[in-house]
Formats: C-alpha cells, structure tokens, sequence
C-alpha cells in the first residue's frame, strides 16, 4: 500500500509542475503577443510594422491652415491624397 502512495504522490508532483510550467508559457505568450503590435519603428525607416507585416509609410504635412498632403509609395506607384481645410480630399494615383 505504501508503495502506491508514493507513487500517486509524485503523479500529483508532476501534474502540479506541468500545469504551472504550461500556466506560464501562456502568461509569456500573451505578453511577447501584445508587444508585437505595440513595436515602434525608428524614425529613419520608411515602414512600420501592423500585424507583423511590413507597411510603407506615408509622407504626412500638415498645414497651419487645416490643410494637409499626403504622399505614399509602393513600388513603382506614386499616391498623393491633399486635403483642404474644408474636409475635401483629393486623390491622385501615378506610375511610372
């Protein structure tokens, strides 16, 4: 009888240490997930990062009127949406 006793002990030992070990995989999981959507790119790259995925930045000027440009670039094609201080916005896709 002893000798079973013993041995649910150490079943229960082990079952304890597995369950925290998995507890805390999670627990860093879940942080290096929500530090992944936080990461800042420098300012000298022309990407930021969304979802792990590379995305151009755009060229943003805002004007003291309200009014603003806007100037993105992916691959050969060139956009470029302005807005007026009125809300309009002007679009204008170029290739080369």
């Amino acid at each position: 009888m002893r000798r079973f006793a013993v041995g649910a002990v150490t079943l229960v030992a082990i079952a304890t240490v597995a369950v925290i070990g998995a507890a805390g995989g999670a627990r860093a999981q879940a942080a290096n997930h929500a530090q992944d959507h936080t990461q800042a790119t420098p300012k000298n790259f022309n990407y930021e990062i969304r979802d792990g995925k590379r995305v151009p930045k755009s060229n943003r000027v805002t004007n003291a009127d309200g009014s603003w440009r806007e100037e993105t670039k992916v691959g050969n094609c060139t956009t470029v949406k302005e807005g007026s201080p009125a809300g309009e916005v002007k679009i204008t896709r170029t290739c080369d």
